[in-house]
């Protein structure tokens, strides 16, 4: 058995679904604009809008001034090192005038020099004494320096500590901004899947159902695409229970859902054969019978050469009224003679 739609009617359903589609595509883009732009509602923040601005300009002030006196001190001391060298280098080079001037005295023993070596020894000690000075002078910027590092190390400190206050209400704000934005999106979003479950639950049958199935596909893109991944989580909790929620709700109305329908069924199955058979459209009996499936209570169908359904009762295959050839009982000609078929009368 081949399928029972007409050739032009499969193309125009492929080509409605094509509509449905492009309809949800357009949908889904412009709906991707507006969700987009909900987050300049909110003013753009960073760390710096929440660091003490006052403070920071303080903290800013002293670290150049402290920057511009390591300079100095740096140039300071270079000049103090170069006088300690020159110092030092003097001194030695006295000293070792003064070390050879007493060896040849030694060995002449002239008593006429004693004023001179008073005067050499007094003029040695002065170059040792400006050599200490220069040390002196040396270590006293190193310490300046020193002093002035560590004021700036402590400055650092306390300017990193004001933008880790900065950073943590930034985190803060950020969170609440957050919030507000979801809860935007959530104000969108439940609208569109409230709409798209009423016309799911009254509309997806009818004449334009591609612009509902269309609409169906877009709320569905918007939720689980523009809102599930935005959903606050809070370790986890929020999104754990939101998902304990949504598929309890779903259980509860599926499981209701199927006892409904099974209550149909069997309502339906104590009805009379040609009642039931009325009642079913013909191209959902093709297809049903087509897939091996009674029309009426879609079970499976036990054998091909079974006129009735073992489960329900219901007719599925008779014989033509004018030729006798074998058929299915729904449809509308025999289609071995062409004789109409008459309709079951109680």
């Amino acid at each position: 058995m081949t399928n029972h739609l007409r050739l032009s009617e499969k193309w125009f359903n492929r080509g409605l679904w094509l509509i449905a589609f492009l309809f949800a595509y357009f949908l889904i883009g412009l709906g991707g604009t507006i969700v987009g732009d909900l987050p300049k509602v909110e003013s753009r923040l960073s760390t710096e809008d929440f660091v003490d601005k006052a403070l920071k300009s303080k903290l800013t002030l002293q670290l150049k001034k402290l920057d511009q006196e390591v300079i100095i001190a740096s140039d300071k001391l270079d000049q103090a090192k170069l006088q300690l060298q020159t110092a030092r280098a003097d001194y030695q080079a006295a000293r070792q005038a003064f070390e050879a001037w007493v060896t040849t005295r030694n060995a002449t023993q002239n008593a006429g020099q004693d004023q001179d070596l008073l005067t050499r020894t007094s003029k040695l000690e002065r170059l040792k004494i400006r050599e200490r000075e220069s040390l002196l002078a040396v270590e006293s910027i190193q310490k300046q320096q020193l002093d002035t590092l560590q004021e700036k190390d402590r400055i650092n400190r306390e300017m990193a500590a004001l933008q880790e206050a900065a950073r943590v209400r930034f985190e803060e704000s950020y969170k609440q901004i957050e919030l507000r934005i979801f809860a935007y999106r959530l104000a969108f979003v439940l609208p569109l899947l409230a709409t798209a479950s009423y016309l799911f639950a009254k509309h997806r049958k009818k004449s334009y159902w591609p612009f509902v199935w269309g609409f169906i596909i877009f709320s569905l893109f918007a939720f689980f695409v523009e809102l599930v991944p935005y959903l606050p989580s809070y370790g986890g909790y929020v999104r754990y229970t939101v998902g304990v929620v949504v598929t309890l709700a779903v259980g509860k109305y599926s499981i209701a859902a199927l006892q409904k329908y099974l209550e149909q069924q069997r309502e339906l199955e104590q009805q009379p054969d040609f009642q039931r058979k009325n009642d079913i459209q013909y191209d959902l009996a093709q297809t049903r019978i087509v897939k091996g499936i009674c029309p009426s209570c879609e079970r499976p169908i036990a054998k091909e050469n079974d006129n009735f359904c073992q489960h329900c009762g219901i007719e599925i295959f008779d014989k033509c009224a004018g030729c006798g050839t074998r058929k299915i009982a729904f449809s509308k000609f025999c289609f071995h003679c062409g004789k109409k078929t008459e309709k079951d009368q109680p």
